[in-house]
């Protein structure tokens, strides 16, 4: 297996889970109050701390918690020597990746959802399978997670293009069933403590190119 120089550990950022989403949520609150105030002089102030905060702004705040309560039971559960990046850059894109874990299995690119309800994947005679969350069309989240591993996949070919690259979709607070596995065009949906599971398992990578492959995967994709 062919693999980029080591580098020095201290040169390794993992980034801050759920750093750019709190960061989003907060900019949104910022401009909310400043209009409120800059329309309102006077009353400006009560306005606000009378009124709850609009949904497009908690729902940032709610989606940073979740990729912060994910990476800790992630740094619980998964074995030593096993690195993960949070909240990583895309180069030339607004948009972020969650997390990204290096192991001996190999690497997993991990998008965090916090939905409340029941997943399930809904697989009509005629047309295509989708995936449903509180009786909600959200097929797109598999889209999205696919275009991610994507460009861990294109990255990957350039350092060790024989390590394997997955990618899997980790809920917080969704109701996933409790017999059998749900997966969707081989994405795996999945609870963090199963998820771990799954990454813990063995693979192609020593201790030391899990090492090597993070410190490249970090440089490739900054914290956001």
């Amino acid at each position: 297996m062919s693999m980029p120089p080591t580098q020095p550990q201290e040169e390794l950022d993992t980034g801050t889970a759920g750093a750019s989403a709190r960061r989003e949520g907060e900019r949104r609150k910022a401009n909310r109050e400043k209009r409120v105030r800059e329309k309102n002089p006077r009353t400006g102030g009560l306005r606000l701390a009378l009124a709850d905060a609009p949904k497009h702004e908690t729902v940032w705040a709610r989606g940073g918690g979740g990729e912060e309560h994910v990476a800790k039971l992630l740094a619980k559960h998964l074995n030593a020597g096993v690195v993960v990046l949070h909240d990583r850059g895309i180069p030339g894109s607004r948009a972020n990746i969650d997390h990204i874990a290096i192991a001996p299995s190999g690497v997993w690119v991990i998008d965090t959802k916090r939905y409340r309800g029941k997943v399930a994947i809904s697989k009509p005679l005629f047309g295509k399978a989708k995936l449903i969350i509180g009786g909600r069309d959200q097929t797109k989240l598999i889209d999205g997670l696919a275009r991610q591993v994507g460009l861990v996949e294109a990255v990957m070919a350039e350092v060790a293009a024989d390590v394997p690259v997955r990618g899997a979709l980790c809920f917080v607070d969704s109701e996933l069933p409790i017999l059998g596995k749900l997966s969707f065009n081989g994405y795996p949906l999945l609870h963090s403590k199963a998820l771990a599971k799954r990454v813990n398992g063995g693979g192609p990578l020593s201790i030391e190119q899990v090492q090597t492959v993070a410190v490249e995967l970090a440089r490739r994709f900054p914290p956001a």
